[in-house]
């Protein structure tokens, strides 16, 4: 219990600050999404997502993502800097020649242009919260 309270307070801190940071419309609506009673987009090798918010004038874009377990997502980086929130399950992150696991309540911040290599190692799905502060688009990694 005391680990998903400090998780809803990270999260919460989370998104106050990255709000805080939005260069969107003062006009914003509040949004109050759980998990469990909301339509999660299918995509591709059975994962899904939940968009939170885009900010159309700078890309930057905050999701939930869900991924089966065992999932590899192909190395590839971004144009903007990403941050994951992980809420179930396990997820390993190589970069700077590391592999290091990330766990349930566990915070990642991937600097832009920096290739990504990650993996759920759970048992179970991966779940976790993913914000960008530019746009998302994915370039695969040179081989």
């Amino acid at each position: 219990m005391k680990k998903t309270i400090m998780l809803g307070i990270f999260l919460m801190s989370v998104s106050i600050v990255l709000f805080a940071q939005s260069t969107g419309s003062e006009n914003q609506a509040r949004l109050l999404i759980n998990p469990e009673n909301t339509k999660w987009d299918p995509a591709p090798k059975g994962s899904e997502s939940v968009t939170l918010r885009e900010d159309s004038k700078t890309g930057a874009t905050e999701l939930l993502a869900r991924y089966p377990a065992g999932h590899v997502f192909p190395p590839h980086w971004h144009d903007a800097n990403e941050r994951i929130v992980l809420i179930e399950g396990r997820l390993a992150i190589e970069g700077d020649g590391e592999n290091k696991m990330l766990e349930p309540g566990g915070y990642a911040y991937l600097p832009a242009h920096q290739i990504q290599r990650m993996r759920c190692v759970a048992d179970t799905r991966c779940s976790f919260y993913v914000s960008w502060d530019g746009s998302p688009k994915v370039y695969p990694a040179g081989k």
